[in-house]
């Protein structure tokens, strides 16, 4: 058996309605919202009995999405928000943008603010990290030529 895709990757946030307007305005198209709860979903999970508000983005391509989850029941248990980018564990999601420059200027009134500076590679591609809505780390990358 050999991996078909990559599905997702998840990210908890304390706003939904925020991390929405936020990855919208980055230009992922939301896909749906909805409540996951019972004794079902905990069973995949571990966490037992739980209840979630998830939204679902897609990219433009249609190929990959982000989930985003707000817990309700259990509560929160850590924040990793504000780690540096060489802690253990989620990093950063990346996404290529046609103008690095126009997308930071959209990107700010939602909160985003940059890490460090924006930076060439070769002549392949300008990149920077931004920390979004409550402090998500969400790098860009710009393909130069």
């Amino acid at each position: 058996m050999t991996l078909k895709r990559m599905d997702n990757v998840g990210i908890v946030v304390e706003s939904l309605d925020d991390a929405i307007a936020f990855f919208s305005e980055l230009g992922l198209r939301l896909e749906g919202r909805a409540m996951v709860e019972g004794a079902w979903a905990g069973r995949v999970t571990g966490l037992g009995d739980q209840r979630v508000e998830i939204a679902m983005l897609v990219t433009p391509d249609g190929h990959s999405r982000l989930e985003l989850s707000r817990f309700l029941h259990p509560r929160v248990v850590a924040d990793h928000r504000e780690a540096p980018v060489n802690a253990l564990g989620y990093l950063r999601a990346m996404f290529t943008v046609d103008d690095l420059d126009a997308t930071l200027a959209r990107l700010r009134p939602h909160g985003a603010r940059l890490v460090g500076e924006v930076v060439q590679y070769e002549q392949s591609y300008r990149l920077c990290y931004v920390r979004g809505p409550e402090g998500l780390l969400v790098g860009l990358a710009e393909e130069l030529g």
